[in-house]
């Protein structure tokens, strides 16, 4: 899409960035899951401790799409990035702004000379999963996501 600018997200943009991660938290079944404000991603990407990085799709001044993503460490490769999301407004889908905000996340990475980026993928999201599949990436069947919420790992550790 032409008038689509995929540039580096600043703290301006972080209250239309909050805005596509609830529609995501949505369309996955899970609102009440987003529990983020604008001032903890302002804090988080560009506070002190920088702990994300994010490209955003604008168009007219509306950000319409983001990539966001930090590094990780591999022990069997070295530096990674993790691509924590993805996500396009619903009304800009199948427009060519997904691909051009992946290709931007792809770019970077080489250029900062990581040696694997890996991301999630929900099973039933078959689009999403096409998408990355077409474009060379593995989906790997063998590998389950563990996570633990802070409730979670509090319950854990008063019970030890």
């Amino acid at each position: 899409m032409k008038n689509v600018r995929i540039k580096f997200a600043v703290k301006s943009d972080m209250p239309q960035v909050l805005k596509l991660i609830k529609e995501l938290a949505l369309f996955e079944k899970s609102p009440d899951q987003a529990i983020l404000t604008v001032e903890d991603l302002v804090r988080d990407g560009f506070g002190k401790t920088k702990l994300f990085e994010c490209f955003v799709a604008e168009i007219k001044n509306e950000i319409v799409g983001i990539a966001l993503f930090y590094p990780r460490y591999s022990t069997w490769c070295g530096k990674t990035f993790h691509l924590e999301d993805l996500i396009v407004s619903k009304k800009w889908k199948s427009k060519g702004i997904g691909t051009s905000l992946y290709n931007k996340f792809l770019s970077y990475s080489l250029k900062k000379n990581v040696n694997r980026v890996e991301w999630v993928v929900l099973d039933w999201n078959k689009s999403a999963i096409d998408f990355y599949n077409k474009s060379g990436a593995r989906t790997l069947d063998d590998w389950r996501v563990v996570q633990m919420t802070k409730g979670e790992i509090k319950k854990h550790l008063d019970a030890l």
